[in-house]
């Protein structure tokens, strides 16, 4: 008992101790994608514009991109990854080191693990963008600190049943535009007690309030533009 007061305790300290809050998307692609042709420092840039406290690269199945950014802003862009498993994305924070894509959720999930990382699982009810069912989210809860609950470019049915199954399981949830372009990012993220490493992740999200709306169908054109445009470049 007096253990479970004094963790109560510290959690306490750290979020009265953080009286600043930030606007966070969660979720954001960079030209490191092979759907998008957002460049890091434009990213970046557009963040400050819309007030973003941080900025997240969480490109598909690889860190390159957010490493490359971190160096020339390393207080405000935090390195993130999608990784495309066997049977969906997973969406990871605070990565230390690129995990392919192809594995068994089980084990990303466990080498995520031991980097520190803090874990969430992207657009669940999206099965025709890698998903996750619910009996998947059952089978992984051990693992997760979070699941999305407010994605973009998910429909708001797909968000509504999501936010539904984290508050009947105790689960934090992240929100992000799923940004492939520009103008993408900041259409969804997190209100949230500033944090800097995924411990203080873990603690501020709890407090956390979603802002922002889902877009527009069309803006899933960036991504196949995107992906047109880098397939004819490599022909030439």
């Amino acid at each position: 008992m007096a253990r479970k007061a004094g963790l109560l305790s510290k959690e306490r300290g750290l979020l009265m101790a953080t009286d600043q809050w930030v606007r966070v998307d969660f979720h954001v692609h960079s030209i490191a994608s092979p759907d998008s042709l957002s460049r890091g420092e434009a990213l970046y840039r557009r963040a400050k514009e819309r007030g973003l406290g941080k900025l997240i690269l969480t490109d598909h199945n690889t860190i390159s991109g957010a490493l490359a950014l971190q160096r020339a802003h390393p207080e405000e862009v935090i390195v993130g990854e999608e990784i495309l498993t066997t049977r969906g994305e997973i969406l990871a924070l605070f990565v230390k080191e690129t995990l392919p894509k192809g594995i068994e959720p089980l084990t990303v999930l466990r080498l995520l693990r031991e980097q520190g990382a803090f874990i969430s699982l992207s657009h669940p009810y999206a099965m025709a963008r890698h998903g996750w069912t619910e009996a998947e989210m059952m089978e992984f809860l051990p693992f997760l600190d979070a699941i999305e609950i407010a994605n973009a470019r998910n429909t708001p049915g797909q968000n509504r049943l999501a936010m539904q199954f984290a508050a009947s399981h105790g689960l934090a949830g992240t929100a992000g535009s799923d940004a492939h372009g520009l103008s993408e990012l900041g259409a969804m993220g997190l209100e949230l007690p500033d944090f800097h490493t995924a411990e203080e992740l873990r603690l501020s999200i709890r407090s956390a309030r979603v802002f922002g709306r889902e877009s527009p169908f069309w803006v899933h054109l960036y991504s196949r533009a995107a992906v047109l445009y880098k397939a004819l470049h490599r022909c030439k």
